[in-house]
């Protein structure tokens, strides 16, 4: 007969997995490279005031999460019943507070980076709840998603060196790749249309040009993590664009997701440094590990 600790242990462990599914813990993994490639584009190291923003970042990201899955419970009870809110595993009163508190950790962490940091957090988490309770239903859904990216990356350069603008072409490669991920995302629980994915196709191939192109000495890194970025979501959106289905939609939304990554990391290379790049091109493969476990989507 199994010992009241051993259930205590389990229920523990089950309510643990029902978090990090509502929080989707392996896109976690595409957050720090936001605020690192940020950094490198303003200053030729990261600081300290780039791990506030790291985590300032990490909050900021997390209370959307939470808080997209308690805006779309009901949405969630048709389509995604194994969902941890619609399934009862998490009540919806907990994920919303979650993002309450996840959003006042992430200004506070902002704010101890600096002035500039926050002036730059503030929009950023007031994209990230405008898209959740609204925007991602309506045609600006993509755009505010790709608002919030690079508001993210320019987080990094704003805590770095208080001069985000030197780091806006970086952020406009980046929001321009997760405008592309977020277009496909919205038919990723319903037959779609390939049009989506084709247009993310073609936005991958021309971001992965800006990224590579004029090669310089010692530009082998920056190549290889362009190429890098191009494999992990060329293949997933040609599949989805010859047959949208949900299946294999979601399939290229989670390679989009992680497509973030390598392009971070070519971002970073693209500025001249190299260990950052190398650092935040380490994140792949343990995100992938995680995302075994739990859904990135």
């Amino acid at each position: 007969m199994p010992s009241p600790d051993a259930g205590r242990t389990a229920s523990l462990a089950e309510h643990a997995l029902a978090w990090a599914e509502l929080l989707r813990l392996p896109a976690l993994f595409t957050v720090p490279g936001d605020a690192l490639a940020g950094a490198t584009a303003t200053a030729p190291a990261p600081s300290a005031r780039t791990l506030l923003a790291i985590g300032s970042s990490l909050c900021l990201y997390e209370a959307g999460m939470a808080l997209n899955d308690w805006s779309d419970r009901e949405e969630d009870a048709l389509e995604r019943p194994h969902r941890p809110l619609p399934s009862a595993r998490i009540h919806p009163a907990a994920a919303f507070s979650a993002a309450c508190a996840l959003t006042g950790a992430g200004l506070a962490l902002a704010a101890r980076a600096g002035r500039p940091a926050l002036a730059v957090a503030a929009p950023l988490a007031a994209t990230v709840w405008a898209y959740d309770l609204g925007l991602k239903r309506t045609p600006a859904g993509p755009a505010a998603m790709a608002a919030a990216r690079g508001l993210d990356l320019l987080l990094g350069a704003a805590a770095t060196t208080g001069h985000p603008r030197r780091a806006l072409p970086s952020a406009a490669l980046l929001a321009t790749h997760t405008l592309a991920v977020t277009a496909v995302s919205r038919r990723e629980t319903t037959d779609g249309s390939p049009l989506a994915p084709l247009a993310a196709l073609a936005t991958t191939g021309v971001l992965t040009h800006l990224l590579t192109r004029r090669p310089a000495p010692k530009a082998a890194l920056r190549s290889a993590l362009g190429a890098a970025y191009a494999v992990t979501a060329a293949r997933p959106y040609a599949h989805a664009a010859l047959n949208p289905s949900p299946q294999l939609t979601q399939r290229a939304v989670g390679s989009g997701v992680r497509a973030t990554i390598p392009l971070q990391a070519a971002l970073a290379a693209r500025s001249g440094a190299r260990s950052t790049a190398v650092l935040v091109a380490v994140l792949a493969p343990l995100g992938r590990r995680f995302a075994r476990t739990v859904s990135i989507t």
